[in-house]
């Protein structure tokens, strides 16, 4: 088979594996200190594969990538520094975004002060490699997620004032630090309550007067300080039973956002999509959901929005442990859902959230109740990829050709 032959901003994807191998092998290795230079290089070379997932997307005008992380040692996470991680990224993909770096909790230790040393290692191999950057978040707008100091912050006498001030530095310093390096923000992150359709309530929007206030804010800071980023609005409603009311939040946050004129370009549908019951036929379910999915997806690009697939993984936890089966499902399951997805022209980026089964979020958030290992990424546990990376390169290469792609 033929080595990937598809371009991203110019580059070729083997010449970004070259850059990889050379310079972006560098920065891991000064970054992490424990790290040897030749142990990237040499892990981070491929096999002659078919055609890598991004280059397949941007035949349609279609962009694919994954979330990425830090690690001190980069051997036990799903890091850039990790060799055979970022053999993976390399292969596949055009599009980064961190998976937590970017987060309050992981860059502002105080009110005063800031720890951008990790996302910076990140940025450096990023732009090493050619690879384009999402940002993710500038305000993750959940108390349970601010870090404890903000959640007890004394915003003072001029409480509103105080707040904006607070929440501006913070916008303004990230997107001043990052540039056009950075050409897409999840500039609020799950501000919806799925159990009362409503927005969530936090120190700052206790401060500030409403919850509303803070996400206009949030979205006008972020335009002012990064007027050629995408700004999207980003959440975890989903196609599967049960999340009716949140859809339904959300379709209300999105009409008062447009109401009032606040600059969101985008809904980021995060896709952590799952088969949690057992079930007779997964096409039978596809079927299913594939109406009501539609008419949510219909409301949002109606109001003049775009769609980014922001997180996409499969929730393995209904189907049987019999590997064999299991990823069979999952694919299917995947496929129909992307193809939902990729029928929209007002899609054209595509991430997943994470590329292997050994870092997967989903072995902690939601372990199988038979202790069997999540199947829920295009690679499994030895990077040896699955029916779900067959899937999701068949999707992409069925995908309806759309207007020429976003030029950021």
């Amino acid at each position: 088979m033929e080595r990937p032959t598809g371009t991203m901003g110019g580059v070729s994807a083997m010449d970004r594996r070259a850059l990889i191998r050379g310079g972006a092998g560098l920065v891991a290795a000064t970054a992490l200190g424990g790290c040897q230079m030749g142990e990237v290089a040499s892990a981070a070379t491929v096999a002659p594969q078919e055609q890598s997932l991004d280059a397949i997307g941007q035949a349609r005008n279609l962009r694919f990538g994954s979330a990425y992380a830090w690690s001190r040692s980069g051997a036990d996470a799903g890091s850039f520094a990790n060799p055979r991680y970022a053999a993976l990224l390399a292969r596949d993909c055009g599009l980064l975004v961190p998976e937590n770096e970017l987060k309050w909790r992981f860059t502002r230790p105080g009110p005063d002060s800031f720890d951008t040393a990790r996302f910076d290692a990140m940025m450096d191999y990023a732009t090493a490699g050619n690879f384009k950057v999402r940002g993710h978040t500038l305000l993750w707008h959940y108390h349970r997620w601010f870090p404890d100091w903000l959640n007890n912050h004394d915003f003072g006498s001029s409480r509103t004032k105080a707040a904006e001030a607070l929440l501006g530095t913070h916008i303004r310093t990230m997107a001043k630090r990052y540039g056009t390096r950075i050409y897409s923000y999840d500039v609020v992150n799950e501000a919806v309550d799925p159990d009362t359709a409503g927005l969530r309530q936090t120190s700052l929007s206790k401060a500030m007067g409403s919850a509303e206030a803070v996400l206009d804010f949030a979205f006008h800071a972020a335009k002012d300080a990064a007027p050629h980023a995408e700004l999207i609005y980003n959440d975890y409603m989903s196609w599967e039973d049960g999340n009716e009311k949140h859809r339904a939040g959300v379709l209300s946050l999105l009409e008062g956002l447009r109401k009032r004129g606040t600059p969101v370009d985008a809904l980021g549908v995060q896709s952590h999509i799952g088969i949690f019951q057992p079930v007779r036929s997964v096409a039978e379910l596809v079927e299913r959901l594939t109406p009501e999915w539609r008419r949510f997806l219909d409301a949002v690009v109606a109001m003049g929005y775009k769609l980014v697939i922001t997180e996409f993984d499969v929730r393995d936890r209904g189907l049987p442990a019999d590997i064999a089966t299991r990823d069979a499902a999952v694919a299917e399951f995947a496929r129909g859902y992307l193809d939902v997805m990729f029928a929209y022209p007002q899609l054209n980026d595509v991430l997943v959230w994470g590329m292997s089964d050994k870092y997967s979020w989903l072995r902690g958030f939601e372990p199988r109740p038979d202790g069997q290992i999540t199947r829920g990424c295009p690679y499994d546990v030895e990077m040896r990829d699955k029916p779900l990376r067959v899937a999701i390169a068949d999707a992409l290469a069925a995908a309806p050709m759309r207007p020429a792609g976003r030029t950021a």
